[in-house]
């Protein structure tokens, strides 16, 4: 079974917000969700600092509060270990928006359901191997594959950037950065 992960390069980011486009196209988002959000930090010291742009989505916990919380079972770890909401279950009442520590999952104003990236979950399952935001990147920040093949191109990367997880060990995240 694959278990599929992804890495992110905040060296390689522009800013240009293509991933965060190409997933709202898909997953037919208003202006006002989004599954990619981002957040500027500053990097490095006097005088060689530089503004980085840090992508930010759902990580795909393994160990997911959001799943811990979920009064009616809607969000919940697939067996890919895709971190997933059953529309037709949730309820709305925004436990997981809080439990999760990364603050990415949004509510959709017209029906109340709460919603988060899918790592492309449609595409990934039919067979293909990358996620629409990592297809359009146009400098390549962006890696999507299994975690557990040792000769994929993402663990590969992982291991040559000395990626983490963005909040350490908080939680078993799946999403990893090179910084």
């Amino acid at each position: 079974m694959t278990r599929f992960g992804m890495l992110i390069d905040t060296n390689r980011c522009i800013s240009c917000y293509a991933c965060r486009t190409a997933c709202q196209s898909l997953n037919n988002l208003g202006q006002r969700e989004a599954f990619v959000t981002y957040e500027q930090r500053e990097a490095g010291s006097y005088p060689h600092a530089r503004v980085e742009t840090v992508p930010l989505q759902c990580m795909h916990c393994d160990d997911a509060p959001c799943v811990r919380v979920c009064p009616t079972g809607a969000s919940r770890i697939n067996e890919n270990g895709i971190v997933s909401v059953d529309h037709g279950r949730c309820i709305g009442c925004k436990y997981c928006m809080a439990a999760c520590p990364y603050q990415v999952r949004v509510q959709n104003e017209e029906t109340g359901v709460v919603d988060k990236c899918r790592f492309c979950t449609a595409s990934a399952l039919d067979g293909a191997t990358i996620s629409s935001c990592v297809e359009v990147c146009p400098t390549k920040a962006r890696i999507f594959g299994d975690l557990d093949d040792p000769e994929s191109e993402l663990s590969k990367a992982i291991v040559a950037s000395n990626a983490v997880p963005l909040a350490g060990d908080l939680t078993k995240a799946k999403v990893f950065y090179a910084r």
